[in-house]
């Protein structure tokens, strides 16, 4: 078995892939599969997002 080498993932494709996976209109199986990625990876970048998108209309301006 072949070591798949270290890949580095610009911001842009992060929050492309983190956008997706709140969009809810594919699983996370199938991003997952769609990006040859792990599903926990793509639920570490959708955290974030969600917590600054929930604080986003919470802040008295």
């Amino acid at each position: 078995m072949t070591r798949r080498t270290r890949r580095n993932h610009t911001p842009a494709f992060k929050a492309q892939v983190a956008l997706a996976a709140l969009k809810s209109d594919k699983t996370l199986a199938e991003l997952s599969q769609q990006h040859d990625m792990h599903p926990n990876q793509i639920t570490d970048w959708k955290r974030p997002m969600a917590e600054q998108l929930n604080g986003l209309w919470s802040r008295s301006g």
